[in-house]
């Protein structure tokens, strides 16, 4: 195990270019156990490029990636979230044909063990396994407020319940980090509270968060600390308060200095 005090992870001089266009450079940040850590800038800052890259999307043209003190750059998307890393999407990706319950249930395949030898003989093992993973489904649903959503379709729940039900999902993975994309876009002010309330309480509980977010009110309300990227590069990073002062944050969300 690594030490306590170690950065739960640790992004390292990222660079990624598409063609011509150098959507990171040189970016590095590290998230402590037990924050949440906002990222923001303005739109094509490189934001979810970031994420992608963090979560085996995207491979890192320079740089290193570390988490809970094991090196994770290369890996495959489903080899990160086994290591304990979740997310969710800026466009949310739900399985809309299925229901709120398998929606959750498929987030804990990483988790799983029957293979296809147990599923075609219906083995005691792994009929133990499918009623637990049913049952760690309807605890999510429960605690993402979703409880009385089970059976309904993901694509004809309201918008804010499919972003609560993506949250749901991911947590199903058992992360140590969840990552979130955006998580309060096209929601209203109630929706957004409950968003609140329900971040709040995953980070109580022992998961820690990566925040991308465009409400400002609700990333600097929640964020311990906030690294902000414009054209790619990190050109601020510290506490809400002292990041909201900075004068480079101000001109890349203004376009020009205050005078």
């Amino acid at each position: 195990m690594p030490p306590v005090d170690t950065p739960l992870l640790a992004a390292t001089g990222i660079s990624k270019r598409f063609g011509g266009l150098a959507a990171l450079t040189n970016v590095s940040i590290t998230v402590q156990r037990g924050e949440i850590f906002g990222l923001i800038g303005p739109n094509g800052a490189g934001k979810t490029t970031l994420f992608n890259v963090l979560t085996g999307l995207y491979a890192a043209d320079a740089g290193e990636l570390t988490f809970d003190g094991r090196h994770i750059g290369g890996l495959k998307p489903y080899r990160i979230a086994q290591h304990g890393i979740a997310r969710t999407f800026q466009n949310i990706r739900l399985f809309g044909s299925m229901t709120s319950l398998e929606n959750v249930m498929v987030g804990q395949h990483a988790r799983t063990h029957a293979g296809v030898l147990g599923a075609v003989l219906r083995t005691r093992r792994t009929a133990a396994e499918e009623r637990a993973v049913t049952q760690r489904a309807h605890e999510l649903l429960d605690y993402c407020g979703l409880a009385a959503r089970a059976n309904a379709l993901a694509r004809d729940l309201p918008y804010g319940d499919q972003r609560r039900l993506e949250i749901a999902r991911a947590l199903a993975t058992e992360p140590k980090l969840l990552a979130l994309d955006e998580p309060a876009a096209g929601m209203n002010a109630t929706e957004t509270g409950a968003l609140q309330t329900l971040l709040e309480r995953i980070l109580a509980d022992g998961v820690t968060l990566l925040l991308i977010e465009h409400d400002m009110k609700l990333v600097m309300g929640l964020s311990h600390r906030v690294a902000v990227l414009d054209y790619g590069e990190k050109i601020s990073e510290g506490e809400p308060a002292a990041v909201q002062r900075d004068p480079k944050v101000i001109e890349a969300y203004l376009g020009g200095p205050l005078v």
